[in-house]
């Protein structure tokens, strides 16, 4: 369960205009009661007679199903002493109901996949599982069950508003997160935008469980509700499903209250501070602006890419490439009720922050200036419009976006926002800009009289029936093959070979709705020998990738992604360059060849250089008060503390990074890619819509005969003993802590108990919400937001690790190691249950499942597999041995491998404002 991020997808939002007449699908035989309402690209809506939407959306190209359920309420309806209580209710939503007890077991018997998030307008929970009609029909009638039955209950609030309160906490430690806060709370006087869905300490700590469930009663019913079910189903049998199981439940004779308040004008400029300690500064602007219904808000989502794109926004360009901010960020936060319009920049710890403010302000006030261009707009309309054609092209993804759409009013305002962009001209990016960009509408500054103000009077939105009513779309997007990812058929679909110079090749052609493809390639090279001291040019190398080839700049590979409708990932270190992405068939080709020019001739452009370094050192400070990043940090070296410093696999630590940043030179930087780049070591693969003869021919031409002077010669890294000991980290004024505790022995992927281990891990501590613990530490205890445990097995060295991980007030850290100690003791003393041990099996098996069923997964496994001269055969052998696993071979395997005293714990936190005073 969690909030959404800070930056929320705008697909969704931007709302407005009317639309054409709707004209019907072929109909289907409905169940009693059950009417049609409408159906746009696909997606079909149906009304049953209590009220509930339902929205079914096929998509045979994936053997996946999402199931959706948004309800129309938010911080947004909370009263006063009530701030938090959206966000509290969904969690106790997963404490059960008389007839579903345990619903994170259940879900992770099943295989699904799950969470729920909360924002100002709605909650929605979502669920993805193998497709399948079980599967269907218990999700079905576990929302229906829990949307009138939950338990809402003393017991679990008790537990529960600990576990809020340290996400809240956890929340604190983020500057942005924080900046945020504060910047709604001023700039709103009286509307619940202004508050942190998260709530305020003091509500969720004193919430009456009988306020709480009066919340429950007003809001969970089912004509606040809409449930969306996407993937490999059947209109007709969905249908039939969801009126089976919401059908019984009755519509409250009072309807759902509406709320009224609205901001006033605000009549002058605000400004807020916040002093903490942190090693990096940010500063942030928010203007007032209209609702996402209203037809001003496709203009500021234009508005919003134009100033905050990276890399060819304005503020970009004029901050981060003159060095004096590391990072910008601007978008508009389209609501159900009139929003906001965020501006954020960050700059390192000694940067000047007033010199920043002098900068940023007349940039967004005073805008035009430099007039906007024809340009700037078709740039930024270019690439929201292939963020949302991308999405779209995935079913289980549209599932959980729309949510947001429906939360503005009705689900079709995704369509209509996507036609309202398509329409935006530069007059209206430019007419939003001087509405709404006033200093008398900004929280910055300061209150100064004025003789004659200037107000930025928000209009009134049309009703959401005016656009929405009638609208019909564009036809539907073509569907894929129904590809059964089996490790059989994966294999029996797959072509090896290998280029001229070794390189190896996996390509699985099949046709994708939407004609998408996933790659990846990964090119390795040199020795230990040859990188060593040269690590951090190895990684800036990659870096440096997508800041401009010898043709192409920065702003340049950035808009030809968007014209390829592609997205592309590099990662380097210093033996290895990593490349990934997506794109159609239609533009596979076009972005093979950006890919061989990204790699073979990089620019290495001073400024982008100088761009790097400071952020990357803006990174490092941020990062060492951080206690995550600290108790990792000590982790990581304790663990890795025999490579000799230079080594490309010594950890270094925050000062060494630093101290070596600052004296990384560019020269350096091309050197190591003029002495180590090439192909000849390394793997490329593909999945997905694509000519596989045609696409190995390209890849022949560009790679086949580019070789690295330096062949890769793999470091082997053996397990070695490592001492259990117990460090104890201060990172003062950090409202969260961390704990980690690890252990390292002599085993393989390929040992007899690896896949005993696989299942005692997901046990312990690797089910998400319902493992032993988090059963112990979260639901029992009320301890932590979040705990649980990692195994890892290497596919060639002996060497595998166990690392247990919670977050927790720095006052309850001991109380989490000692839950951790007894823990541990007990598994190895009583080992699992039966029961545990099927739940466990089919969970992981199902999720192996789906995980294949998911081309950006499959083609990391392929291409993984080429490494290690594997075939997806070898996972079907593991799932069989998974399957057949006993209790007594699951409790041997635990008795061998784990072993509590052999533990290391690293804890990092404001221990010493919580010591008991003398």
């Amino acid at each position: 369960m969690s909030l959404p991020r800070i930056r929320p997808l705008l697909l969704a939002l931007a709302l407005a205009c009317s639309a054409p007449a709707f004209a019907a699908d072929a109909p289907i035989a409905l169940p009693k009661g059950v009417t049609a309402v409408t159906s746009v690209e696909g997606i079909s809506e149906y009304r049953l007679p209590n009220g509930l939407r339902v929205l079914i959306f096929p998509d045979q190209t994936k053997p996946t199903v999402t199931v959706n359920i948004t309800y129309n309420v938010g911080s947004r309806h909370e009263g006063y002493g009530e701030t938090g209580m959206a966000h509290l209710l969904e969690h106790l939503l997963f404490k059960g109901t008389p007839k579903n007890p345990d619903i994170p077991g259940e879900f992770r018997k099943r295989g699904i996949s799950f969470n729920g998030t909360t924002w100002y307008d709605r909650t929605n929970y979502f669920g993805s599982f193998a497709a399948g009609q079980d599967n269907l029909r218990f999700l079905l009638e576990l929302e229906a069950d829990r949307m009138v039955n939950s338990h809402v209950a003393r017991t679990d609030l008790d537990t529960e508003m600990t576990v809020v309160r340290n996400e809240m906490e956890m929340g604190e430690n983020n500057p942005f997160r924080v900046l945020m806060s504060r910047l709604g709370s001023m700039a709103y006087l009286w509307h619940n935008y202004g508050n942190s869905t998260i709530g305020a300490r003091a509500d969720i700590e004193n919430m009456p469980i009988e306020a709480l469930q009066d919340f429950y009663r007003r809001y969970y019913r089912p004509d606040n509700a809409t449930v969306l079910v996407a993937g490999r189903v059947d209109t007709a049998e969905t249908i039939a499903l969801v009126a089976q199981a919401f059908g019984q439940l009755k519509k409250p004779a009072t309807p759902v209250a509406s709320t009224y308040t609205r901001e006033p004008t605000q009549d002058g400029e605000r400004e807020v501070v916040v002093r903490r300690v942190g090693d990096a500064r940010v500063v942030g602007l928010s203007y007032h602006i209209p609702a996402g219904t209203h037809p001003d808000a496709a203009a500021l989502q234009v508005l919003g890419e134009v100033l905050g794109d990276t890399p060819s926004g304005r503020l970009h360009k004029a901050l981060v490439e003159s060095r004096m901010a590391a990072g910008v960020y601007a978008w508009p936060m389209l609501l159900a009720e009139p929003g906001y319009f965020m501006v954020l920049a960050q700059m390192p710890r000694d940067g000047d922050d007033q010199a920043l403010v002098d900068k940023l302000l007349p940039l967004v006030e005073r805008a035009m200036e430099t007039p906007i261009s024809e340009d700037e707009v078709a740039r930024a309309k270019t690439k929201l419009l292939k963020d949302t054609e991308l999405l779209f092209n995935d079913a289980n993804r549209t599932a959980t976006a729309l949510s947001e759409a429906i939360a503005a009013g009705d689900w079709r305002l995704f369509f209509v926002n996507r036609d309202r962009v398509e329409k935006v001209t530069r007059d209206d990016v430019i007419r939003v800009a001087q509405t709404y960009f006033k200093p008398e509408n900004r929280t910055l500054g300061r209150f100064l009289p004025t003789d004659k103000p200037e107000r930025a009077e928000i209009p009134e939105a049309p009703s959401v029936a005016s656009l929405v009513d009638g609208y019909q779309g564009r036809a539907a997007i073509e569907q894929g093959e129904a590809f059964d990812p089996t490790p059989a058929t994966i294999d029996a679909r797959t072509e090896l070979g290998t280029l001229a110079n070794g390189t190896k090749l996996a390509l699985l052609a099949k046709e994708n709705r939407g004609d998408t493809v996933n790659f990846s390639l990964r090119f390795l090279f040199g020795s230990a020998e040859d990188v060593n001291g040269r690590s951090l040019a190895g990684g800036a190398v990659a870096e440096m990738l997508l800041r401009g080839t010898e043709k192409l700049s920065r702003d340049e590979i950035s808009r030809r992604l968007d014209e390829l409708k592609a997205r592309l990932d590099v990662q380097g270190d210093a033996q290895s360059i990593s490349v990934s992405g997506s794109t159609t068939r239609e533009h596979l080709p076009a972005l093979v060849d950006l890919v061989a020019e990204v790699l073979k001739s990089p620019r290495f452009d001073d400024a982008e250089f100088e761009q790097l370094r400071t952020q990357a050192i803006t990174y490092l400070q941020a990062q060492m008060s951080e206690p995550n990043a600290v108790a990792g940090k000590a982790m990581n070296r304790h663990f890795e503390g025999h490579w000799p410093k230079g080594h490309p696999r010594y950890v270094e630590t925050f000062e060494e990074s630093l101290a070596n940043y600052r004296a990384l030179q560019l020269d350096a930087v091309k050197a190591f890619h003029r002495e180590f780049y090439g192909a000849g070591f390394g793997e490329i693969a593909a999945v997905g819509d694509f000519d596989a003869a045609a696409l190995k021919a390209q890849l022949a031409r560009h790679f086949g005969d580019w070789t690295t002077a330096k062949p890769f010669v793999r470091v082997d890294d053996a397990f070695r003993e490592q001492s259990a000991v117990t460090t104890r980290l201060e990172t003062p004024d950090k409202a969260n802590a961390i704990l980690l505790m690890g252990s390292r022995f002599a085993m393989s992927d390929s040992h007899p108990d690896h896949a005993a281990m696989l299942v005692a891990n997901h046990i312990f501590g690797g089910g998400g919400m319902k493992s032993r613990l988090a059963d112990r530490v979260r639901q029992k205890e009320g301890l932590s937001y979040g705990a649980g445990s990692g195994y890892n097995a290497h596919g060639i060295d002996i060497k595998a690790s166990h690392s247990l991980w919670a977050i927790a007030a720095p006052e309850n850290i001991p109380k989490v190691e000692t839950a951790f100690a007894e823990e541990l003791q007990r598994f190895v003393d009583e080992g699992v249950s039966e029961a545990e041990l099927k739940e466990a099996v089919d969970g992981i098996l199902n999720m192996r499942t789906l995980g294949r069923a998911e081309d950006g997964n499959l083609v990391e496994q392929l291409r993984n597999n080429r490494y290690l001269e594997r075939q997806m055969a070898g996972s079907g052998e593991l799932e069989a041995k998974i399957k057949a696993l006993t209790k007594a071979e699951v409790d041997a395997a635990i008795k061998r491998h784990v072993d509590p005293k052999a533990y290391a714990l690293f804890a990092a936190g404001d221990f010493a404002k919580h010591q008991p005073k003398q």
